[in-house]
C-alpha cells in the first residue's frame, strides 16, 4: 500500500463531498457492481449538469487494469481540477458548457484494491474462475474480436465469454443508452503513449487522422508542461492486435477512442513521478472534452476529396470538395513531422476557397497537410479528412535517394549475449540501452553508398528509425539515445560487440533523444548538419556508411532495464518495409565547366555598326551606343539531360569615363534578329545579368563578374534546348544627359577576351513516360497489381502506392507497396474487401516522377 494514492473508498467518498459541494456541476451514480459487492461509480460532470446528456459527451475510464492505479489517481485529481477552475477559467468554462464529461475513475474496484492491500502487480478482477484461479482481464473481454483463451491463470486471460464481467456490463450497458458519447480515452500504465483504436483490417480508416491529431493535440498540452512527448501507435499488422479491449468496442460504435498509457511504472513514486503524470495529463483532458463537440451531429461534415492538385519543388497546391454554405470556412495546417499537433502553430491558411496553394516549401522535403471545415458562427470543426502527405519535386539541380540496409546490415549486437549477436541481424527489432538480461546493446545500421556518384555533394540528409515499444525504458527522465559515425576500416566485424565498440567515431551526429522525448510509434529524425554532411561526402568514396546507434550505459541502484525497441522491418515480426530505417539524401550531382568565348563582338552606334570591337556608352550626340556578344555552345551536350547549375560572364574594361559622371552599365540576355540600331532598340530582353556597374567601380578594377540568377539561367538552358546562340547587350545608362562617354571592353580577338563560363551537371529533366494498362485482380485472397513499364534507356523503375479515399496524386500520399523494375506486385497487407485507390508511378534515376497511372479497386473484384 502507498499511502498517497487514494484508496477505492476514500474516492467514492470524495465524489460524494464533490457531488455536494457543486450540484450544479456533478452529479454521481452507480453503473454497476462487481463480483465483491463494491459499486462501480461514474461522475458525471458539466455546466449545468441537468442537461449533461444532451451534450456531446466524453467517456475517461480509468484503472480497468488493477494495478495501473494512474486511471483513478488522475481522475479525482482532474475534478479537483474543475471544481478550483470552472468559475474564471474560460477554456474550461467553454468545454463544459457545450460538453460533457463522463468520468469512470475506476473500472476494477474488486482488482484495484486487491492490488493495494495484497499483491501490487495484480492485473485482472477478482472473479473466482473455479479452478483455483482467479481473475478476468476486463480489457480482454468485450466482445469486438472477442478472443476465448482457456488459460485461466494468464494475466491476459479474457473470461469464460464476452462480456461475462459485471464490470464490462456495467459499462456497455452506459455506453449502450449514451449515444451522445462521441470521444473514449482509456487511461492505463505504463509507457508514455496512445494507442489509438483500430478495426483489425490493417487500412487507413476514414476517422484514422481524427484519432492521430486528437492525441497529438493531446500530446501538444503534455509537452508544454513538462515537455515530454508521448509516442502515438495504432498497432501492429492485424495478427498482433489487441483483441475483446474496451477501446476497439468504442471504436466500433463510432466513438473515436484512444487508450492513454501514462508513465514508466505502474506505481510510481508519488510526489516525484506519479504527480508530473497528474499535472501533464489534466491539459490534455481538457482539450479532449472540448473536442468532443466537433464530432457530434451538430458538427459541419468532413470536408471531401482532400487531394493534392500540384507539386512543385517549392510549392503544393491542394484542393477539396465541399457543399456551397456561407457559414462554413477551412483551416489548412501544415506539419514537417507525421503525427503532430494541428494548432494555431501549425495553421497555415484560413481560407473559404476550395483550393490553396502553400509557397516557400523546401525541396526534396515531406510535409503532412490536414484540414476541417469551421461554421463561422458558432466556431465548431469539423471532423479532419484523411491527412495528405507529399514530398515536394527536387529542384532542377538535385538528385535524391532513399537508402535502406539490407536484412544482414541491420541488427543490435549485446555486451551478454555476443555469441548471438549474428542471429539479432535482420530479425525483428533492435534493442538498445540496458538491462540485467542483455547488458549494454547498442544497434548498428549500415548503408551502402554506391549507388551515389563520387564527388557528389550531400545537400540534406536525415536518418529516420522507428520506435516500436518503450515499456522496457522504465525510468523517467534518465538516459539519452545518439547516433555516431563509425569509420568502417576500424570494424573488423559488424557483428561483433567489441569491434563496434571499440571502432573510431568519426563524428556523433549533434541530436540526442532523452529518454522523455523517446517515444513509440513516431518517427525519429536525425539531421546531418554541415560538417556531418561533410563527412558523408568523404564516404561516398568508401562506399559505405556504418552508424552505431547508443543509450545509456548504467542502471541506477535498484533499476533492471532502459531499453528502447526499434523496428527493423525484416523477421516474422517486424511491421515490413514501411517501418525499416532509412536514410533520405539530397545532394547535387559532380559539376562540369564549360567556358565559352564570343563568338563574335559588335559596337553599335546609332548610323553604323563596328565589327570586332565592344564598347558601348555614348557617342558626341549623347545617342546610346551598345555593346552586343554572341556564345555559340557548340558541345555535345544533350539539353535534355543537361542542367546549368550556375554562369557568369566576365569582362574586362580598358578604360573608366573621365569626369564625375554617373553613368552605368548594365548587361542583358536578349533576343536578336539583326545586329543593327534598330533591331538593338526593339530588341526582346530576357533578363539583366547580375548587377550594374558604375563608373567609379570602372575606375577601381577592370575585372568584372556578371552572374547569373536563377531566372536567366533557366533561360539560358531554353536557348540551349532552341540551339540558339546566347546574345548579350551591354548598355550605358546615365543620370543625366552624357556625351563622349565610351568604355572600351576586351574585344574578341584579345588575349582575355569576354568570358561566359557555365557549370552544369548531367541529369535528366522530365520524367519518364507513365506506366499503362494498370490492372488489379485477387489471388489467394490478396490484391495482385500488374502494370506495363515503359520503355526507356532512363526507366529505373516504378513506384506503387495505396490510398483509401482519393487517387493518389504523389507517390507519397498513400502507402507505399513496391519500388523497382518488375511489373506487379501484391498487396500483402492490404484487406481485398475493402474499396481503395492503387497509382503506379515510373521514375528515372534523379528521380522525377511520372504522372501517376491510376485505379479504383472497388473491393468485390
Amino acid at each position: 500500500m502507498k499511502i498517497q494514492y487514494t484508496s477505492y473508498q476514500e474516492t467514492i467518498a470524495f465524489l460524494q463531498r464533490a457531488m455536494s459541494a457543486h450540484p450544479h456541476l456533478i452529479r454521481l451514480q452507480s453503473i454497476g457492481e462487481t463480483w465483491e459487492g463494491r459499486p462501480i461509480m461514474l461522475a458525471t460532470i458539466s455546466l449545468d449538469v441537468t442537461y449533461a446528456d444532451d451534450k456531446p459527451a466524453l467517456l475517461y475510464t480509468g484503472s480497468i487494469h488493477a494495478r495501473e492505479w494512474i486511471g483513478n489517481e488522475l481522475a479525482i485529481k482532474f475534478i479537483q481540477y474543475v471544481m478550483d477552475n470552472y468559475r474564471f477559467n474560460p477554456k474550461l468554462q467553454s468545454a463544459l458548457t457545450r460538453n460533457t464529461l463522463y468520468m469512470v475513475p475506476c473500472l476494477n474496484p474488486d482488482g484495484f484494491e486487491y492490488s493495494r492491500n495484497h499483491f501490487s502487480f495484480w492485473r485482472k478482477n477478482r472473479r473466482n474462475n473455479g479452478d483455483g484461479t482467479f481473475g478476468v482481464d476486463l480489457n480482454r473481454n468485450f466482445d469486438a474480436k472477442f478472443m476465448k483463451n482457456q488459460n485461466t491463470s494468464s494475466n491476459t486471460y479474457g473470461g469464460p465469454h464476452a462480456f461475462s464481467e459485471p464490470e464490462t456490463c456495467a459499462i456497455r450497458d452506459f455506453v449502450e443508452v449514451h449515444d451522445n458519447i462521441r470521444i473514449a480515452l482509456d487511461y492505463h500504465s505504463q509507457g508514455n503513449v496512445f494507442f489509438p483504436a483500430h478495426k483489425f483490417n490493417h487500412e487507413v480508416e476514414i476517422e484514422g487522422t481524427d484519432l492521430n491529431v486528437l492525441c497529438a493535440n493531446m500530446n501538444h498540452e503534455i509537452k508544454k508542461v513538462t515537455g515530454r512527448q508521448y509516442g502515438i501507435h495504432r498497432g501492429k499488422p492485424p495478427a498482433q492486435l489487441i483483441h475483446g479491449s474496451g477501446r476497439e468496442y468504442y471504436y466500433r460504435k463510432g466513438i473515436i477512442a484512444t487508450v492513454v498509457e501514462v508513465g514508466t511504472r505502474n506505481i510510481p513514486d508519488y510526489m516525484k513521478n506519479m504527480s508530473e503524470s497528474i499535472a501533464e495529463n489534466i491539459p490534455a483532458i481538457l482539450y479532449a472534452l472540448s473536442e468532443s463537440i466537433n464530432y457530434s451531429p451538430i458538427a459541419p461534415a468532413r470536408v471531401e476529396r482532400f487531394t493534392i492538385k500540384d507539386v512543385d519543388h517549392d510549392s503544393v497546391e491542394l484542393e477539396w470538395q465541399y457543399q456551397s454554405r456561407d457559414d462554413i470556412y477551412f483551416e489548412v495546417y501544415r506539419n514537417e513531422h507525421n503525427k503532430s499537433a494541428c494548432g494555431e502553430s501549425s495553421l497555415v491558411a484560413i481560407t473559404k476557397s476550395l483550393s490553396f496553394t502553400d509557397t516557400q516549401l523546401k525541396s526534396g522535403h515531406f510535409y503532412f497537410y490536414n484540414i476541417r471545415a469551421v461554421d463561422k458562427v458558432t466556431k465548431i470543426k469539423s471532423p479532419f479528412s484523411p491527412e495528405l502527405r507529399l514530398k515536394t519535386r527536387l529542384e532542377r539541380h538535385e538528385s535524391a535517394r532513399t537508402l535502406f540496409p539490407t536484412r544482414d546490415t541491420v541488427g543490435y549486437l549485446s555486451k551478454l549475449n555476443q555469441p548471438k549477436n549474428r542471429e539479432h541481424f535482420g530479425y525483428n527489432s533492435m534493442f538498445i540501452g540496458i538491462d540485467k538480461q542483455r547488458g549494454i546493446s547498442v544497434g548498428v545500421v549500415q548503408f551502402d553508398l554506391s549507388t551515389l556518384v563520387p564527388k557528389s555533394t550531400i545537400q540534406t540528409a536525415h536518418f529516420y528509425l522507428y520506435p516500436m515499444n518503450r515499456v522496457a525504458a522504465k525510468i523517467e527522465n534518465y538516459g539519452e539515445w545518439s547516433v555516431s559515425i563509425l569509420d568502417v576500416t576500424s570494424v573488423a566485424d559488424i557483428y561483433d560487440y567489441e569491434s563496434v565498440m571499440g571502432a573510431k567515431v568519426l563524428h556523433t551526429l549533434g541530436y540526442t533523444y532523452g529518454s522523455d522525448k523517446m517515444t513509440q510509434g513516431i518517427w525519429l529524425k536525425w539531421s546531418f548538419n554541415g560538417v556531418e554532411r561533410a563527412i558523408l561526402d568523404k564516404l561516398i568514396e568508401g562506399r559505405k556508411l556504418l552508424l552505431r546507434i547508443q543509450g545509456p550505459m548504467s542502471l541506477p541502484l535498484g533499476n533492471d532495464s532502459q531499453i528502447m525497441q526499434f523496428d527493423i522491418g525484416y523477421g516474422p515480426f517486424g511491421c515490413g518495409l514501411h517501418y525499416r530505417p532509412n536514410l533520405e539524401l539530397v545532394y547535387q550531382l559532380p559539376e562540369s565547366e564549360l567556358k565559352l568565348a564570343p563568338s563574335s563582338c559588335n559596337t553599335i552606334f546609332k548610323e553604323y555598326v563596328v565589327a570586332d570591337r565592344l564598347a558601348s556608352g555614348f557617342d558626341g550626340a549623347g545617342d546610346i551606343v551598345y555593346g552586343q556578344m554572341a556564345f555559340e555552345l557548340n558541345t555535345e551536350l544533350e539539353p535534355e539531360k543537361t542542367v546549368f547549375t550556375s554562369a557568369r560572364l566576365t569582362l574586362r574594361s580598358s578604360n573608366a569615363i573621365a569626369g564625375a559622371k554617373d553613368v552605368r552599365f548594365t548587361i542583358e540576355l536578349v533576343e536578336l534578329n539583326d545586329v543593327d540600331y534598330a533591331h538593338v532598340k526593339q530588341r526582346q530582353k530576357i533578363e539583366y545579368i547580375g548587377y550594374e556597374v558604375s563608373n567609379e567601380q570602372l575606375k577601381e578594377r577592370a575585372v568584372h563578374h556578371f552572374i547569373f540568377d536563377s531566372f536567366s539561367l533557366q533561360e539560358l538552358e531554353r536557348l540551349h534546348e532552341a540551339k540558339r546562340p546566347f546574345y548579350f547587350i551591354i548598355r550605358a545608362t546615365a543620370e543625366s544627359k552624357a556625351t563622349d562617354a565610351l568604355v572600351n571592353w576586351n574585344n574578341c580577338q584579345d588575349s582575355q577576351p569576354a568570358e561566359l563560363h557555365i557549370r552544369y551537371i548531367e541529369r535528366r529533366k522530365e520524367p519518364v513516360e507513365a506506366p499503362t494498362n494498370l490492372q488489379a485482380q485477387v489471388e489467394n485472397g490478396v490484391v495482385k497489381l500488374t502494370w506495363n513499364n515503359p520503355s526507356d534507356e532512363d526507366f529505373v523503375g516504378s513506384f506503387v502506392v495505396r490510398n483509401r479515399f482519393h487517387p493518389p496524386r504523389s507517390p507519397f500520399d498513400g502507402v507505399k507497396l513496391y519500388g523497382g523494375k518488375d511489373n506487379y506486385t501484391l498487396d500483402n497487407f492490404g484487406n481485398p474487401s475493402v474499396p481503395k485507390y492503387y497509382a503506379v508511378f515510373s521514375y528515372d534515376d534523379a528521380p522525377n516522377y511520372s504522372e501517376p497511372a491510376q485505379l479504383h479497386y472497388s473491393g468485390n473484384q
